[in-house]
């Protein structure tokens, strides 16, 4: 039976997972309808998402549609919780997008919209809500049009709008023709000819949906079910079903990792080419090109992790059930991987896992409560992080602090309720602060030489850092002969030098730069006669380990580094009236309005503002704009700190900085 991996996506409270109970009422699945408000939904299986009414963790629910086994993937709207949209949607055939008629185009929508586009996902706009009191159709419709900016398709027009008899009138009228026209150089010859036939005119609407050149729009209720009958048939006629070759070697990506209620981990897979089977011996590992050693496109098999499946389960009729295969297209829940993590590529790597969404701008130290063992609250905050990977986990060991990397404080409740219900752990937080990373400036070279100077350890290590362009990372290059030390030593210096750029100069995260291995050198095995190996006169990973960060540091000294902090772009309309006392304020926030226009009688300003400032401008724009004011902003960039003094993070680490401090802390030996 054909497969659709379906993704439902939206800006908190557009009624998402209503439409998700919807859908699986009309296709026979469920008997009644669940309500958020009453927690009883069918994809919001956390206690907490129950309580809260919010979809936390992405789920997974099938459903038959004429002859088509659909995945459905309910996301989170919130924008604290994008990671988990993140990973869902590198496994998806296509998506629909919810837009509340009332609310209409939010921040959350459009950062949503531009991904679906970069990623080409045939994509249905849903316009949820007509029933309700305030909704609109073709306002809705103009707006998606010019904050979206993308191809739209209108497949009808609303009627009673904002009364419970609101429903959908289905057809394609002249904005249609006219989006698709503009899309088709064929079909625009043909509209120029006379009356164009409908039958081609929605072929050309499939193809054009299926190559995401244009979204086709319903209006509808998920409450009461206008429109809901109309869009099934449209995911059906419009979106394209999964591909894949199963007989072919075995393909897939991890997108979500849970623990089962023995602690074992069970890993969520989209399978793209091949068969997996129950008892098969399966290789995984994070996918990564292998870059550093002369960019021969493989993967580096350092990584790679091998285990044997102990089950399997595929979605059926609203649930998960056992099964001995699954095939190419298959969405499939794996048990036996231990070492399994979000991101993985089984069997062979084929699309590699990126990141789509910007990482978290926000940290905060977790306060353990009274009674609260750290060692415990350590490893539940690990297992947490293996679930959500741009959930990063800091250990201070000097301190005894751990933090947190989180979008919001949204996201800071929830762990806090998730650590108290699941792992009886008391906690609090202090206050959210924000991540900055560094750049370098320039270039910076430094090399320590084996049993030369103070370097204790049996090793030559030359590193030379280069400043990248934005964006791109940390690339690792070896500009030494691969052959001329054992590969195990290389690996043990690139590990460490990622390992290291954690925490630069200023502490903070060093990016974008390359970072070449100009000199290698080792002591080779050594063994007294009638002895074994003499661990004393002979290299091993740990004389690598040991002083890699010591010359990459003397390395970014030299090319030194500058702090760049997080930017947000907004969009702020309020009324124009009240612009001579908001500028001065958006000013001393550091804000830059970049562009101003004016919509009715509301001044729209448009630009950039510091990340740590977002939350201070929240609470101010009310008393400013007499609580007209709007404002939608969303992480844009890294921009150098010009304000105040340069922020500074504690160490975690031994610091490679004081070279004495570090000395005595790895091997317990003053260099001199």
């Amino acid at each position: 039976m054909p497969l659709l991996n379906l993704g439902i996506l939206a800006h908190v409270d557009a009624g998402k997972t209503s439409l998700t109970e919807r859908l699986l009422h009309t296709a026979g699945v469920i008997d009644e309808i669940g309500s958020v408000d009453a927690g009883s939904t069918t994809t919001d299986t956390l206690a907490l998402e129950r309580q809260r009414g919010i979809t936390i963790k992405s789920a997974v629910v099938s459903f038959p549609l004429d002859g088509v086994t659909v995945n459905l993937i309910d996301t989170p709207g919130h924008p604290d919780f994008i990671a988990e949209v993140e990973r869902v949607l590198g496994v998806l055939d296509g998506a629909v997008l919810v837009v509340s008629a009332v609310e209409g185009v939010q921040a959350q929508t459009r950062v949503l919209m531009r991904t679906l586009r970069r990623l080409r996902i045939p994509t249905l706009v849903f316009v949820n809500k007509i029933d309700r009191s305030g909704a609109r159709d073709t306002a809705v419709l103009r707006q998606m049009a010019e904050r979206l900016a993308v191809p739209l398709v209108p497949m009808g027009t609303a009627a009673g709008l904002g009364t419970p008899a609101a429903r959908f009138r289905p057809g394609l009228g002249p904005a249609a023709l006219e989006a698709l026209a503009y899309q088709d150089d064929d079909l625009l010859a043909a509209c120029l000819d006379g009356e164009v036939p409908k039958a081609r005119l929605r072929r050309v609407l499939a193809a054009r949906t299926r190559d995401a050149c244009v979204h086709p729009v319903y209006f509808g209720s998920a409450i009461t079910g206008a429109g809901v009958s109309e869009l099934t048939g449209g995911i059906r006629r419009l979106l394209p079903t999964a591909a894949g070759d199963p007989d072919g070697p075995l393909s897939g990506t991890v997108f979500k990792v849970e623990r089962g209620p023995a602690g074992e981990k069970v890993a969520y897979a989209r399978l793209f080419s091949g068969t997996l089977r129950v008892r098969d011996r399966v290789s995984f590992g994070d996918g990564r090109k292998d870059t550093g050693t002369g960019g021969n496109g493989r993967r580096d098999t350092s990584t790679d992790r091998e285990a044997r499946v102990t089950a399997l389960a595929v979605f059926d009729h609203g649930t998960d059930v056992r099964a001995d295969r699954a095939g190419a297209g298959r969405i499939v829940k794996v048990w036996g991987l231990g070492g399994i993590r979000i991101g993985d590529a089984l069997g062979t790597p084929g699309r590699s896992y990126e990141y789509h969404f910007a990482p978290p701008t926000l940290e905060t130290v977790v306060v353990p409560g009274p009674g609260t063992d750290r060692r415990s609250l350590h490893l539940a905050l690990t297992q947490l992080a293996e679930q959500d990977p741009l959930i990063g986990v800091r250990h201070d060991e000097q301190r005894g602090e751990t933090s947190v990397s989180l979008y919001g404080e949204v996201q800071k409740e929830v762990v806090q309720a998730t650590l108290a219900d699941e792992y009886g752990l008391d906690v609090t937080f202090r206050e959210t602060t924000t991540l900055c990373i560094e750049r370098p400036v320039g270039t910076g070279h430094a090399v320590e030489f084996n049993k030369k100077d103070s370097n204790p350890f049996l090793a030559t290590v030359g590193l030379r850092v280069d400043p990248a362009p934005p964006g791109t990372g940390v690339a690792f290059r070896l500009e030494v002969e691969l052959g001329s030390m054992p590969y195990a030593f290389f690996k043990a210096v690139e590990d460490t030098v990622r390992e290291t750029l954690g925490q630069g100069l200023h502490g903070w995260q060093v990016t974008d730069c390359a970072v070449a291995m100009t000199h290698s050198g080792y002591s080779p095995r050594q063994s007294h006669a009638h002895q074994g190996f003499d661990k004393s006169m002979s290299s091993t990973g740990y004389d690598f380990r040991g002083l890699t960060p010591l010359v990459l540091a003397e390395a970014l000294r030299r090319a030194g580094t500058k702090v760049y902090e997080p930017m947000h772009r907004f969009r702020l309309e309020a009324p124009a009236d009240t612009l001579g006392a908001l500028l001065p304020v958006l000013a001393r926030l550091g804000a830059v309005p970049e562009t101003a226009g004016t919509h009715g009688t509301a001044c729209v300003l448009e630009g950039t503002v510091p990340a740590a400032r977002v939350h201070a401008l929240e609470q101010r724009l009310p008393g400013l704009t007499r609580g007209e004011g709007e404002l939608e902003t969303a992480f844009d960039h890294y921009a150098p700190v010009t304000r105040g003094t340069v922020p500074e993070r504690p160490r975690t680490d031994h610091n490679p900085l004081n070279r004495k401090e570090y000395l005595l802390n790895v091997t317990r030996r003053v260099g001199e």
